[in-house]
């Protein structure tokens, strides 16, 4: 099992969403799971993830999931290697036997170029990261999405999800 999660905030609380999905190149969810985490913390530059872990935890927890994959909107490492950002958090919060791809849609101060993944015709990069798997596998699962766009349908789906319930 895939999953790909996104989170939108309010002034009252978190959304996040899941989308459960089998195979990379599949084209609708097999299932969309939401989840509500109260009074989130506050954004903390470079440390998104104290904001952002605790809600895609608990949408993992509630919903009984025990994914392969976790896909989050967002860095593995935030320079690609060492400085752990929201899914090397993810990663080892989950004991570090679920593989994590982060996909961001714009760099962060640091990340090279081999980070990089054009798709749809979009000349405008994603940022791919990764833990747990080899980063070209990584990159070549999410190129092989299914979207004619630079964002894959099933991870657009989950952003559209959790807006979509936000208070």
């Amino acid at each position: 099992m895939i999953l790909a999660v996104d989170v939108t905030y309010s002034d009252e609380d978190a959304v996040v969403a899941g989308v459960v999905f089998q195979s990379w190149n599949d084209d609708a969810p097999e299932k969309e799971l939401i989840s509500r985490y109260p009074h989130p913390a506050s954004y903390q530059p470079g440390e998104f993830y104290k904001r952002e872990l605790p809600c895609i935890l608990q949408l993992i927890k509630e919903h009984s999931l025990q994914p392969d994959c976790i896909v989050v909107d967002g860095f593995v490492y935030l320079d690609g290697h060492d400085r752990p950002g929201l899914g090397k958090h993810l990663f080892d919060a989950l004991g570090g036997k679920v593989m994590v791809i982060g996909v961001a849609k714009s760099s962060f101060k640091g990340i090279g170029t081999e980070f990089e993944l054009c798709r749809g015709g979009s000349l405008r990069p994603l940022f791919v990261t990764a833990v747990g798997v080899a980063l070209d596998q990584a990159k070549e699962f999410i190129l092989s999405m299914q979207g004619r766009y630079r964002i894959p349908t099933l991870l657009k789906r989950a952003d559209q999800l959790s807006k979509m319930f936000t208070q």
